[in-house]
């Protein structure tokens, strides 16, 4: 039998570590060729690791969420033959961790086998206090077999662990003891009271049934996807002066068309949302703004304007937030953007988008449906200059002409990389969005 080494692979691109994200075997597992052994991310794509041989898992190199230089060892397996480690990696039984305590414990043991066992000052105080203890326990249970609970019952009463110890060492259930202390605590005061017959006032309201403190806590590892967003949203507010602009567009006309557009064409072509309409309307916006449809390298000092509209498009997914990009958004009509934003957005979800659909955006749409709100600040998704972002549609009375009328009205809250971007520009480029949704027809008039 011999050791076979398997490294983090290189995913390319230029990539010099990733994040192991999750485990598919562990140690002791018979293994086959192909079989997938663990995922790793880079970006925001996530890669399988498969194996290259048959064997048995001697090893894991890292942990879940550990970032892992590539070349590093990923994984270690046992098999037939000679394998691919040198002699010296000989497969080493793999033992149970002991705590350190442990290990100290059964080594004072060893050395003291045959010693007059010393008992701790702290452990001979509480065994004295048990022992005194005896007799009130006695005493205490007889008084609770005529008292009745402080409290309704299936509500566990609060107490710091030195008082349980207490109570449990004088007999009491803490059920019948009342507590003086905020939010109903039970203190040493209130234990010594109920033993000698008396209760102690209580320091606030007694909590109404069904009302019960919680105290529960968990801690999640910030790992995967989750990280890598973290890691982006950070950066970009940490290079990028943001400043967003925010205005109101009438979408009355534009929800009529497309509702007429789905009536129409919808069983043959698909349904629309307002998205590609908003794709559109942006495609033409930025034929006159291209300082805007473009992407900011700070390090060198170089902004680079693009003709073609790569257009990312937030998506929610289990994970977390993702931004598949629509390429040449200015090549779509109205159904073959709407195919491509689900496409996208489906493979985002499943996991299944590859590398080059995640990246390359030069400007990114967003959206959180009805759930939008009134008004919002989008992150840009550096090294983009620019983000628009959709509020929700609601209905208003508006003034038109002489009239109060129902209207359908939405907002966008956009933001700008200020360095590169005027509030000027910023506005005009918005208001040019506006004219095009007010007035859709415009957006079909070459």
């Amino acid at each position: 039998m011999g050791i076979h080494t398997i490294k983090m692979p290189d995913i390319g691109e230029g990539i010099a570590e990733v994040e192991l994200v999750e485990w598919h075997v562990q140690p002791g597992d018979s293994v086959t060729e192909d079989q997938l052994l663990a995922d790793v991310m880079t970006d925001k794509a996530t890669v399988q690791v498969p194996s290259p041989v048959h064997g048995k898992v001697v090893s894991l190199g890292g942990k879940v969420g550990e970032v892992m230089a590539v070349g590093s060892e990923l994984i270690r397996l046992e098999v037939e033959g000679q394998g691919n480690a040198p002699a010296s990696h000989a497969p080493v039984a793999v033992a149970t961790a002991v705590p350190a305590a442990s290990q100290a414990g059964e080594a004072r043991h060893a050395d003291t086998a045959f010693q007059t066992p010393i008992v701790p000052v702290a452990l001979a105080s509480a065994a004295t206090a048990t022992v005194a203890a005896a007799p009130v326990a006695s005493q205490v249970q007889a008084k609770e077999q005529s008292r009745p609970a402080a409290r309704p019952s299936g509500e566990k009463p609060m107490a710091s662990p030195a008082v349980r110890r207490r109570a449990w060492d004088m007999g009491v259930d803490l059920q019948f003891v009342a507590g003086s202390g905020p939010a109903g605590r039970i203190s040493h005061t209130d234990l010594d009271a109920y033993v000698a017959g008396t209760t102690m006032a209580p320091a606030a309201a007694t909590r109404p049934a069904g009302y019960v403190a919680r105290d529960g806590q968990e801690e999640i590892p910030v790992i995967g996807l989750r990280r890598k967003i973290a890691q982006k949203m950070q950066e970009a507010k940490r290079r990028i002066p943001h400043f967003t602009y925010v205005e109101e567009i009438d979408v009355t006309e534009l929800e009529a068309l497309r509702q007429r557009l789905n009536l129409r064409w919808g069983a043959q072509r698909g349904k629309l949302t307002i998205l590609p309409l908003l794709a559109r309307a942006m495609v033409l916006a930025l034929r006159e703004f291209p300082q805007i449809n473009a992407r900011y390298d700070d390090d060198n000092g170089v902004v680079t304007r693009y003709e073609a509209v790569h257009l990312g498009v937030a998506a929610q997914t289990d994970s977390g937030l993702m931004v598949p990009v629509l390429r040449h958004a200015e090549a779509h009509d109205l159904w073959s953007c709407a195919a491509e934003i689900r496409r996208l957005a489906e493979a985002a979800r499943n996991a299944s988008a590859g590398r080059d659909e995640l990246t390359g955006s030069t400007i990114t749409l967003t959206s959180l449906g009805a759930l939008g709100g009134i008004v919002s600040t989008p992150v840009i998704n550096h090294p983009e200059v620019a983000i628009v972002g959709v509020n929700r549609i609601v209905e208003r009375p508006m003034v038109v002409g002489q009239a109060v009328v129902v209207r359908k009205m939405m907002n966008l809250s956009s933001s700008f990389d200020h360095r590169v971007v005027d509030g000027m520009h910023a506005a005009e480029f918005i208001q040019c969005i506006r004219g095009f949704l007010e007035c859709p027809a415009m957006m079909f008039v070459e």
